[in-house]
């Protein structure tokens, strides 16, 4: 079979790597605006089961061109491509799945749901860490229970060494991390779903020495559309991410100084995005391509199985791979949509549709597969 991912930057990359690794997968093709350098990790593979080629996302007519012969389609473009992609795909009868991160454009996907099932179709946005991983986990968590109460996640991509002031390196997208801090984030609260800001609800949560104490608090985007599906069923869902202490005390100050906004203002005659001034400042100082990162990732699920109180725990630390030069938000982000892309294009996802990973993705196949690649989700009550 043959796989195709749009976007060559990151997680991309790291998606074409997971996917390489498969002997089933006859060739991968890796689609960029600038299909340039690729990361040491992949040059074995060029020119041979890794092509390469030039795409404008924004040409929806030659994205479909492009997908057709295609088993499935990984997109690991910004977040706004994703329902175009989708058309795209349905277009050219490909399976198709995506790393996700905007509720809204999530909904517009699911409008495509009878177009992509009468094609006997699997869509599957959110399909990357957080969204992705951690919606699986909270479903499985869910599926244990007789009656779910409670449902809280938290997820953070951090630096193994942290530096001062923010403690933090850019692991992904720097505008992705923004949009986040400045979107307000669904939850459930007395099984209604509500809607909170962003850097709020400020907590602790602890995790095993060398990884220490860290603080939580709440982002948007980060488990998809779950409250929605399981509002009025379960009491209190949430997101969270995770940062070093401190983290809250500075951003959140910055953001309300206007510093991250999107609305244009006059600059010595000139209109200018203050987020776009904030990027340009403060990314050559966030991003270490050779700095060590880790992520770590808590599910919680507590309720009542056979009458008694139960509680259902996921908890994952994984970090760079040094041996090949890998961040761990590439290995828990990427690794996801390609292990996602090949269960829709073996089978194994076998529901047609529109559909969210908690709502399709089948559990033990998904932490075996990532298991396999040293991604292990570990298991507590």
């Amino acid at each position: 079979m043959k796989m195709l991912v749009l976007g060559g930057g990151l997680q991309g990359s790291a998606c074409a790597y997971n996917l390489l690794q498969d002997n089933r997968i006859e060739t991968v093709t890796m689609a960029d605006l600038h299909p340039g350098e690729l990361p040491e990790f992949l040059s074995p593979w060029r020119g041979g089961r890794l092509q390469m080629a030039a795409l404008d996302a924004r040409d929806t007519t030659a994205a479909a061109a492009l997908m057709q012969g295609h088993a499935a389609v990984m997109c690991a473009l910004p977040y706004y491509f994703n329902e175009p992609m989708t058309r795209a795909a349905i277009a050219s009868g490909a399976h198709f799945c995506d790393l996700g991160g905007n509720t809204a454009i999530v909904q517009e996907q699911k409008a495509l749901h009878d177009q992509a099932r009468a094609s006997r179709l699997s869509v599957i946005p959110d399909c990357g860490l957080a969204p992705g991983m951690v919606n699986i986990l909270a479903a499985e968590g869910i599926r244990r229970m007789d009656k779910a109460r409670t449902v809280r996640i938290y997820v953070g991509g951090l630096p193994q060494h942290p530096e001062p002031p923010l403690n933090y390196q850019i692991v992904y997208s720097l505008e992705g991390a923004l949009d986040y801090y400045t979107t307000p984030s669904w939850v459930l609260r007395d099984g209604k779903a509500v809607e909170v800001e962003a850097l709020s609800e400020l907590e602790p949560v602890d995790f095993p020495a060398p990884v220490g104490r860290l603080e939580a608090f709440h982002t948007g985007g980060g488990i998809s559309t779950m409250p929605f599906a399981w509002e009025g069923t379960i009491e209190t869902m949430e997101y969270k991410t995770l940062r070093y202490p401190g983290h809250v005390a500075i951003m959140k100050p910055i953001r309300e100084l206007g510093l991250i906004s999107n609305a244009p203002i006059d600059v010595k005659g000139q209109q200018v995005r203050p987020r776009d001034v904030f990027i340009a400042a403060t990314r050559p100082m966030l991003f270490r391509p050779e700095g060590h990162d880790l992520v770590a990732l808590r599910v919680t699920v507590e309720g009542v199985r056979n009458g008694n109180e139960a509680r259902v725990h996921f908890e994952l630390v994984d970090r760079y791979d040094a041996s090949i030069g890998m961040s761990a938000m590439m290995r828990t982000t990427g690794f996801s949509l390609a292990l996602t892309g090949i269960m829709q294009a073996d089978g194994t996802i076998d529901r047609f549709g529109v559909h969210t990973p908690d709502e399709a993705t089948p559990f033990g196949p998904y932490v075996m597969g990532l298991k396999r690649f040293g991604v292990e989700i570990t298991e507590g009550a």
